[in-house]
């Protein structure tokens, strides 16, 4: 089922049963709404270059990279241009299949056929040659709902991918890392030089839709005059400066209270379904999502947790199930 689909369902199980174990609730700005900054009510002008120095210093990221950190309304906005920018350059792309169908509906919007490949239960990359075409691999890092970063090994696997032909780029989708500077893998795979950084308030913040970052290739002109002509409003310039020159320690509560809230669920899952959910999720700061390797109807009939069939997220031939902790 779809993600309408399973919420429908979610909420005709949950009033049919109070025993229930609500594990599926994904509504990160309903659960966490008590600590999303206000509106600024000023109405003081606010440069994108000004914007996007903040951002690199508070992540640590060179400040002479200015020039090639465009101001976006968020990483769906930032993807929409990227992705139309690969239609023109008629380039190969490969989505995460199990983790955001948002990611498609965006590509096919740009008239890209993008392939898929699998990160449950853990990511396996594109063995297909590369060919004549730019070729480009999106991930996320951390990937939900996969609920943690890359290890070493995968980074180092993602850099062999690349190194097998010069044509080859990444997109990294950096919205889930609520840490500042970004995690070690997502600096060693920027290190690489051929990777796009997207990155916005959505999450550290709450406020989707608003204000994001994409770092480019100091190449890729014509992406950056795309960004450029499309830009944010002066409100949602505004409300930027705001979060990060204002509200820094916003980022850091989140972690704390997702933090609390993963350890309440863990405190009232069976210990069968605890030990299934691996380690590496269950340590990740500001982790939410908790991939289990029981199927969601066993969770249901056998334990009483009401899990996230893993199709909702996209095609996945995993058996397992993801849990929550925001319910």
């Amino acid at each position: 089922m779809n993600f309408e689909e399973f919420q429908a369902f979610r909420q005709r199980q949950l009033c049919a049963s109070s025993a229930l174990l609500d594990a599926a609730e994904t509504n990160l700005y309903r659960a966490l709404a008590a600590l999303r900054p206000e509106q600024p009510a000023e109405m003081n002008t606010v440069h994108r270059c000004d914007l996007a120095r903040a951002w690199l210093r508070r992540y640590a990221l060179p400040e002479e990279w200015s020039g090639r950190a465009m101001v976006c309304r968020g990483v769906r906005h930032g993807l929409a241009v990227v992705f139309r920018q690969l239609h023109a350059e008629k380039a190969r792309l490969w989505l995460p299949g199990d983790v955001y169908p948002v990611y498609f509906e965006l590509a096919r919007a740009a008239g890209l056929e993008p392939a898929s490949y699998p990160t449950l239960p853990v990511p396996v990359l594109p063995g297909s040659p590369a060919d004549h075409r730019p070729e480009y691999l999106l991930l996320a890092n951390p990937s939900r709902p996969l609920g943690r970063y890359l290890s070493d090994d995968e980074c180092t696997a993602v850099i062999s991918w690349l190194e097998a032909s010069p044509r080859r780029r990444l997109l990294i989708d950096s919205v889930y890392d609520l840490g500042a500077p970004f995690a070690p893998g997502t600096r060693r795979l920027l290190d690489t030089g051929r990777a796009v950084l997207l990155h916005s308030v959505t999450k550290g913040w709450l406020w989707p839709r608003t204000f994001g970052i994409v770092v480019l290739d100091p190449a890729q002109t014509a992406w950056a005059e795309a960004f450029r002509a499309d830009p944010p409003t002066p409100a949602q310039l505004r409300l930027a400066d705001r979060l990060l020159t204002g509200h820094g320690e916003v980022p850091r509560q989140i972690v704390d209270d997702l933090a609390a809230r993963a350890e309440r669920l863990f405190d009232r899952l069976p210990d069968d379904v605890l030990t299934a959910i691996p380690a590496a999720s269950r340590t990740c700061p500001g982790n939410y999502f908790f991939p289990v390797g029981i199927p969601a109807e066993t969770l249901r009939r056998d334990y009483g947790v009401l899990a996230i069939p893993v199709g909702v997220f996209g095609d996945s031939a995993w058996p397992g199930s993801v849990l929550t902790s925001l319910g």
